[in-house]
């Protein structure tokens, strides 16, 4: 930057185009790294150097101005010093209006949390811009709140929207709250309903979030919305851009000295009243402190040092559970939760006894609750329910598909159905060994019991090292376990646990509407069958069970929920893993070059970046098996 002496006028018009035009041919970076840093230095103090910055900005022409207003948003050190350069271009130019106000912020979600405060900083730092920024609060909001946006919207956006909300809230003023509370409120009820709907734990959790953020805000005084959710590194950083005072500037150009100063001194206030508070608390009137002297202290305890825990003794025959469980004895809470706790090794080591009441056992077991607070009830009755459907899989599998679509069942109980089906069906088809060596590559697909938790990545992992165990490698023998010598015990009964499951998907009940509004349980349902599928592997209903998947996959392939999305891809992945070649290409090929085109189509276009994921990885698959075909001799 050079300086002219004698007071000379002189136009900067060339010098920004210029700026301009190196910016916009890519070398904002090494242009702006030299020039933000000393225009930063000049105008902290002159008031013609910000209007020199002011100036430079505005005249450069609008097609290199996304540019050049990108390059200082990202370049600033701080939304004080951005607006000292910028001034009140974004008022002053449509181009860099739209850029700052639309572009930025709804077109795109790349940019980090400290560009967005920058941004949103800058907009609130004078009255001219704030009108900007509450207009930017209210299109950020109906993009929040629209159901469209949160299902076709990927995740990574969802969450920068969420941030830049939060951001504009802490930069609103009393006045401004009040004038848009019942806009704030309408978006809040709307958008929650948005999210909470979403089969994603994310997105749930964000607008959980932002709801709590919104109704803090509009509530000052009153009661307030409250959720329970885990708490991890996005959380706390979502709620601390809440708590970001407007005024930040303002902190940042005072001296270090300054800072410690007023730090210091307005941390004695606490001690102050720490203080008085416990000053205040020994002061009390004569009556009162004799009644506190008239207490139960002066009784001597009892020694029950020597005390032992009674233990209440266990059924040891299954029927005596069944009544404890049912009958007028399940009063007895002891009782009851001895036999929850000793029911599943009972199940297990009398096999013929259980098969006599499997059904009933099960439905007990389907519709049991915790009646007194008991240390992993909900895994207790989990593995119970499994120790009965191995046991005996036919009756029960038939009982469990059955009322899965039946009437009158909560959500959870549906999808616990779902979580035991897969559970048997692995310990079914996990080969037993013998010897020391563990098999390595035998790993177990996971069910997670979290309600809208992703079932999917423990059975992920199997696929991918499915995968890995196709490939051909030479190396050194090692030593390897013994396989029993019994087949496989979901052989017999794959079909009983998967073809039950397909067939009613799309017949809505009067509370149960899977292809509506519990698309949560069909996400869960299409990430069971590609369990199951890729389970059944070398089974005698493979192949018809892999054509009837492909046919499932087919007609819900569009679905707007990404989960579903996500589950479905996963079918297809476990069919190729499962169903042998010769069988896809006698009697799926047409439907396999039509699968084969959709996940084109997936790789390019779907927005959720786990979708694209298994979409490209189920290509890769379809390329293995194209090569395998080829190397055969014909």
């Amino acid at each position: 930057v050079c300086f002219i002496p004698g007071g000379l006028d002189c136009s900067i018009s060339f010098v920004s185009h210029v700026l301009g035009k190196v910016c916009a041919h890519g070398r904002q970076k090494e242009i702006l790294g030299v020039l933000v840093p000393r225009l930063t230095d000049l105008s902290r103090s002159d008031c013609i150097w910000q209007r020199i910055c002011w100036q430079l900005v505005e005249r450069v022409p609008d097609r290199w101005m996304e540019a050049v207003v990108l390059g200082f948003v990202q370049r600033a050190p701080g939304a004080d010093v951005l607006s000292r350069l910028l001034g009140n271009v974004v008022v002053k130019n449509k181009k860099a209006e739209f850029v700052v106000t639309q572009k930025m912020l709804l077109l795109q979600y790349g940019h980090t949390t400290a560009v967005l405060q920058n941004l949103l900083g800058y907009l609130s730092l004078d009255s001219p811009r704030r009108t900007l920024l509450l207009r930017v609060l209210q299109e950020l909001l109906e993009t929040w709140s629209s159901s469209s946006a949160v299902k076709h919207s990927p995740a990574e956006q969802q969450l920068y929207i969420s941030k830049a909300i939060l951001i504009c809230l802490s930069h609103l003023k009393e006045p401004e709250v009040e004038s848009c509370r019942q806009e704030l409120l309408t978006s809040m009820m709307e958008g929650v309903k948005c999210h909470l709907d979403s089969s994603l734990p994310q997105l749930r959790r964000l607008g959980m979030v932002v709801a709590e953020s919104i109704s803090l805000k509009i509530n000052t005084e009153g009661p307030v919305l409250k959720f329970e959710y885990e708490e991890d590194d996005e959380i706390r950083e979502l709620k601390s851009l809440l708590v970001q005072t407007p005024s930040f500037c303002v902190v940042s150009s005072l001296p270090d000295d300054d800072r410690s100063e007023k730090a210091g001194a307005a941390l004695p206030l606490v001690p102050e009243s720490n203080e008085e508070s416990h000053t205040a608390a020994p002061v009390m009137p004569e009556e009162e402190s004799d009644t506190e002297l008239d207490s139960d202290d002066d009784f001597i305890p009892y020694d029950m040092s020597e005390d032992k825990e009674l233990k209440v003794k266990a059924p040891v025959y299954i029927r005596d559970c069944i009544e404890v469980l049912t009958g007028s004895r399940s009063e007895d809470v002891d009782k009851w939760e001895a036999t929850v706790k000793a029911l599943e090794s009972l199940v297990r080591k009398n096999p013929t006894a259980t098969k006599e009441v499997s059904v009933e056992l099960a439905k007990i077991l389907l519709h049991l609750e915790e009646k007194t607070y008991i240390e992993g009830f909900v895994e207790l009755r989990q593995r119970t329910q499994v120790a009965v459907l191995t046991t005996d899989p036919i009756p029960v599998a038939k009982y469990l598909t059955s009322q899965f679509y039946s009437l009158n069942y909560s959500l959870r109980q549906r999808m616990d159905i779902l979580d035991v089906l897969v559970l048997a069906a692995q310990e079914l088809s996990h080969p037993k060994f013998h010897g020391k060596t563990k098999h390595s590559g035998s790993q177990k697909p996971c069910i997670q019991l979290l309600p809208g938790s992703d079932s999917s990545e423990g059975w992920r992992r199997i696929v991918d090292e499915r995968i890995k165990s196709k490939t051909r490698r030479f190396d050194r023998a090692q030593s390897r376990a013994e396989l029993a010598s019994h087949p496989n015990e979901f052989n017999s009964v794959a079909g009983y646990f998967f073809f039950p499951l397909i067939q009613h998907f799309d017949r809505p009940l009067t509370t149960f509407d899977l292809l509506g509004e519990d698309h949560l349980v069909l996400g869960r349902l299409v990430h069971t069958l590609a369990i199951l599928m890729y389970l059944a592997v070398n089974t005698v209903a493979v192949t018809a069970m892999g054509k009837a998947l492909l046919e499932f996959v087919w007609a819900l392939r569009f679905h707007t929920d990404s989960y579903v999305r996500q589950g479905l891809l996963s079918c297809i992945s476990s069919l190729l893993l499962s169903v042998p070649v010769e069988r896809i290409l006698a009697d799926m090929t047409e439907e396999l070059l039509e699968t084969h085109s959709w996940l084109g189509d997936v790789v390019e276009k779907d927005p959720d970046g786990d979708c694209r994921r298994l979409a490209l990885q189920n290509l890769l698959l379809m390329e293995n098996l194209k090569k395998k075909l080829e190397a055969v001799p014909s």
